[in-house]
């Protein structure tokens, strides 16, 4: 059962809550704790994710207009069931000034596309999210010892591209891809465990 508020009165909610915490760890970075996502994290989410520049270069599986149960449904049907199986890992973003506030949200996943991010517009413009994605990705060689990561973008995301140049990436692919906003030209970016590992090391 998972916890759907603050408050739960059924025994499985706890073991269910400490499973995510145990199969997906917390983290930090100096300025952010990265949370394991939980259903009682869709009332915020609902509030900070529907807007356009969010959401316009993101994958077109989110329906648009956002509806109003979108982050609930999300998090219930697709979110914590790929994570107890084992195929994601997702994390809530807060700052640890305010650990309250959920400001985003940022998930490692198998398959073709392993690292997805989004960040409420407040917080924009101060690095944040680079921080975030050198928590995971350090994690995602590190812990879940996978060889290489890879990530789609739209080329027109020019702040999405930003953090993995920053992050040491480099683009292997051109393709056309959908996206909320709709058929763009896109890069897939690499990078793998060795450069990664290398890139640490010299900072």
């Amino acid at each position: 059962m998972v916890r759907e508020s603050g408050r739960c009165e059924q025994a499985g909610c706890l073991t269910w809550h400490y499973y995510f915490e145990t199969v997906v760890p917390h983290l930090q970075t100096s300025r952010l704790l990265l949370r394991p996502l939980e259903l009682a994290d869709a009332e915020q989410a609902q509030l900070l994710f529907p807007h356009w520049e969010i959401v316009r270069y993101l994958s077109n599986i989110v329906p648009w207009p956002y509806p109003p149960d979108g982050a609930y449904k999300f998090y219930r049907d697709v979110a914590l069931p790929a994570m107890e199986r084992g195929d994601e890992w997702l994390w809530t973003l807060r700052l640890k000034t305010d650990p309250g506030q959920l400001i985003g949200s940022i998930s490692l996943s198998k398959g073709e596309n392993n690292r997805g991010f989004w960040l409420g517009l407040p917080w924009h413009g101060q690095g944040l999210m680079t921080e975030a994605c050198e928590a995971v990705t350090d994690y995602w060689f590190d812990t879940l010892n996978f060889p290489v990561l890879r990530a789609p973008k739209a080329i027109a995301n020019t702040a999405s591209r930003r953090i993995s140049e920053k992050n040491g990436m480099r683009t292997v692919a051109r393709e056309e891809r959908d996206y909320v906003y709709g058929r763009l030209p896109s890069e897939i970016w690499e990078i793998t465990a060795e450069e990664w590992n290398a890139g640490r090391r010299s900072k």
